[in-house]
């Protein structure tokens, strides 16, 4: 059986080996196309980009024709340069830069010599191409935008780097690709499939049909079409509240998670990243470091939280049964919580929850915050407890929506504070700041409108999300998941009246942005503002930040609204949110009042104060006792 082995295997190598190069030499001859590359030219069909709709089926995107010069260097006879870079308006050595580039790659294959003519410039190319053997003309289609916002939502199309296509065999040189928002996102979806064609040549160069009648031919598919969640009229219209001014503005659809406008301001008209000027224009907006274009605020600017942080001080005070909704604090235009510190308030008098929201108490919270870590022996167990609550709500953590970037923001730990103050004991007293916002805590605006819409849905939320609906496919079963806080739900409703009483209650803070007709829940917030300049620690205007959902029951819109160096919360971004509220609700306005201000206001010159001044780095503030306004 043993001297038999041997031989068995031997067999049963050998046979498996024939088989294999029969069936790769005869049955399957794809090999020999490959062989055979050097007589064979490969043709590739570019399908249309799929089209992007808004959540009411309005056109955002469509395509229009393009077309790339391209050219096969081994294919190139002489020609009179001067008469080619004369009829494209390109120089000598651009016309010697993209030949050498173009044989570095591959001196057989098609690169792109020139890409994105228009109809005019390839037109007066056509009637001349004879004369330029080796260069062809390949169709494609380009972006052509039919709003002028949302360019941060949309992202945009450019030429696929070598990296990405040693990454991704798909991908050929000078083959395009979607490059950040949903462009970036989904672009397996909006691609579709590109179509190829090996045509046969024969020993002159010359084409002669397709090789094996076509039988490796493949049809381009289209891309499939997507609705996103945003509102196109509400996305324009924010953007157009901050003009002159630098921030984020998002909304949500509590009840689905749905992103209902993504703000980034100063934004572009996304029209300009398509064409021959694509790559100036994109240099121009990638090199502007001081107002950041492309830096999209909403997802990745991480700010203190500031004021609307108290609303989680609250419900997590609720929650470890240290506080109910009678507990009373004293104000005395401020909070004394150790020998020299005071925090400031505008308030005084005894405040209970209702009134502690609604007129941004910084005495109440902090109390609550120090009854929070005093509750357990250890103080490192008590931020840990703490922590974990905040995190609860998406905060702290990247949230797994389906956008290409963003930032975790930050939630500290006991560990945090034992590597700030090593061989020290803190205790309440040290992070006290954290009850405001004012802390170690960092949020970005899409972290604080996620906030609002779990509060505004009593205690659990939706992964945000910026699909609607794909032609075809369903969207990713995950933005149907259900997150439950670890607040429960009873704790929310004096948490919510307090919310509904910064507009109603007698002096709360947002008062004078209320709207007939409609409930809104909101709170203030006015965040303190760092730099190091020339190195020292300076302090800048303070950021505006509003969070708001309506209507109190039932609610259709949250929203977090964050101006930089927008001064108090009421100033700039409350009159924000509670017109982008009334715009998505009602289609129009009718505090025209707010609408004409906000139109009007340019903070050009708080960022001209500041940013003339070499800035070393933007600093993120302990606790300044400081009101809320």
């Amino acid at each position: 059986m043993r001297k038999a082995l041997l031989p068995l295997i031997i067999i049963i190598a050998t046979s498996l080996l024939l088989i294999r190069i029969f069936y790769l030499q005869v049955v399957n001859d794809t090999f020999k196309l490959q062989s055979e590359n050097n007589a064979i030219k490969i043709k590739y069909d570019y399908p249309e980009r799929g089209y992007i709709y808004d959540r009411y089926g309005k056109l955002l995107v469509a395509n229009q024709p393009s077309y790339d010069i391209m050219v096969i260097p081994r294919e190139l006879k002489k020609i009179d340069t001067a008469e080619f870079c004369l009829l494209l308006n390109i120089t000598k050595e651009f016309f010697d830069e993209r030949m050498a580039k173009a044989k570095i790659y591959s001196p057989r294959l098609p690169s792109v010599f020139l890409p994105q003519l228009n109809k005019l410039e390839y037109a007066a190319f056509q009637e001349k191409i004879r004369k330029f053997e080796g260069f062809y003309i390949q169709k494609r289609s380009l972006r052509d935008y039919q709003i002028t916002a949302g360019a941060n939502v949309f992202g945009f199309i450019t030429q696929v780097s070598e990296r990405e296509i040693a990454k991704n065999p798909y991908y050929n040189s000078g083959d395009l690709i979607g490059k950040q928002g949903v462009e970036e996102s989904y672009e397996k979806i909006l691609r579709g499939i590109k179509g190829v064609k090996y045509i046969q040549k024969d020993k002159f160069n010359r084409e002669i049909g397709s090789y094996k009648e076509g039988k490796y031919d493949t049809i381009a598919v289209q891309g499939e079409d997507i609705n996103l969640s945003i509102s196109a009229e509400l996305q324009k219209y924010g953007e157009q509240l901050m003009i002159n001014k630098r921030g984020g503005i998002v909304a949500i659809e509590p009840s689905s998670g749905e992103i209902l406008a993504l703000v980034t301001a100063p934004s572009y008209d996304p029209a300009i990243l398509v064409g021959r000027q694509r790559s100036k224009n994109y240099t121009k907006l990638y090199n502007d470091s001081i107002s950041k274009p492309l830096y999209d605020r909403g997802l990745l600017a991480e700010y203190p939280p500031g004021s609307p942080f108290k609303i989680l001080t609250g419900l997590i005070g609720l929650q470890e049964k240290v506080i109910n909704e009678q507990t009373t604090f004293m104000c005395n235009h401020g909070f004394s919580y150790a020998r020299g510190r005071f925090m400031k308030c505008h308030g005084s008098g005894p405040h209970q929850l209702h009134n502690g929201i609604a007129l941004s108490c910084n005495s109440y919270f902090g109390n609550v915050y120090m009854k929070i870590i005093n509750k357990y022996l250890r103080p490192e167990s008590a931020v840990n407890i703490w922590s974990n609550h905040v995190k609860s709500f998406g905060l702290g953590q990247f949230m797994g929506y389906d956008l290409p970037t963003g930032k975790k923001g930050k939630v500290p730990t006991g560990n945090t504070y034992n590597r700030m103050y090593p061989g020290w004991h803190w205790d309440s007293k040290t992070i006290v700041s954290n009850a405001i916002g004012q802390g170690e805590v960092l949020m970005t605006p899409i972290q604080l409108a996620n906030m609002m819409a779990t509060v505004a849905n009593r205690g659990y939320y939706y992964t945000p999300h910026i699909i609607k609906k794909i032609k075809g496919e369903q969207i990713d079963p995950k933005y149907r998941i259900k997150h439950q806080t670890t607040i429960d739900r009873k704790y929310f409703e004096p948490v919510v009246e307090g919310l509904f009483g910064v507009f109603n209650y007698p002096g709360g803070t947002g008062n004078a942005l209320q709207v007939e007709g409609i409930d809104i829940c909101g709170k203030t917030g006015t965040a303190e503002n760092f730099a190091k300049i020339n190195g020292k620690r300076t302090k800048l205007q303070d950021h505006s930040i509003f969070v708001a959902f309506a209507p109190k029951d039932r609610p259709k819109i949250a929203i977090a609204v964050l101006v930089e160096n927008g001064y108090y919360g009421a100033r700039n971004a409350g009159p924000i949110a509670v017109l982008m509220i009334e715009k998505y609700l009602k289609g129009k306005i009718s505090r025209t009042d707010l609408e004409k201000r906000m139109f009007e206001v340019s903070l050009q010159s708080e960022y001209d104060k500041y940013f003339k001044t070499k800035v070393d780095s933007l600093l993120i503030p302990k606790m300044e006792e400081s009101p809320e306004n």
